[in-house]
């Protein structure tokens, strides 16, 4: 008997992030289906984010930078709850984690997948050791808000296309406020 498993599957939602359902995750990208997705913001006591380059073999946006975790809630899981279980499987690590801001988008992200997500921010602060998992990232640095902005605006196709639409919403979240 085949058995459904749910990291295999996304939580379909509407553009008020309601559940509508759960899909197979290739199927909902090969579609461009809307789901829920989350993307984590971890920032050090210098005020640097810390972004991950993904891995070469993922299945969409290989070898380009992103922010520091992003991934889809498992059906029945909490959003938050999913945030720290794979910011553990990613990056080796878990600390805590405030909500932001949410933006929906929808990208052509290469090899015939659309990502559409209804998509939580989620903002950390952390300085401890970074123990990576090879099989989703290749690389880790902290960086200053300023040089990721240069980098960007300079090279854009090395970045995500997530991050590069919810870095500038993210600067004016933490931004001081006058």
């Amino acid at each position: 008997m085949y058995m459904i498993q749910n990291t295999d599957y996304v939580i379909l939602v509407n553009e008020k992030d309601e559940v509508l359902g759960t899909a197979d995750k290739m199927q909902v990208h090969v579609d461009g289906i809307l789901h829920r997705a989350f993307s984590i913001f971890i920032l050090n006591n210098k005020g640097e984010l810390l972004l991950q380059q993904r891995a070469e073999d993922k299945y969409h946006s290989g070898g380009l930078w992103t922010n520091t975790c992003c991934s889809h809630p498992r059906p029945g899981e909490a959003t938050i709850d999913a945030a720290h279980r794979r910011l553990q499987e990613e990056m080796g690590f878990d600390c805590d984690l405030q909500p932001l801001f949410q933006m929906r988008y929808k990208s052509d992200v290469g090899n015939g997948l659309t990502e559409h997500e209804f998509d939580h921010i989620f903002l950390g602060k952390y300085d401890g050791p970074v123990i990576v998992n090879a099989a989703e990232v290749k690389a880790y640095s902290f960086m200053s808000l300023d040089e990721i902005e240069s980098r960007i605006a300079e090279t854009p196709n090395t970045f995500t296309t997530w991050m590069r639409i919810a870095f500038p919403q993210f600067l004016e979240y933490i931004a001081p406020k006058g």
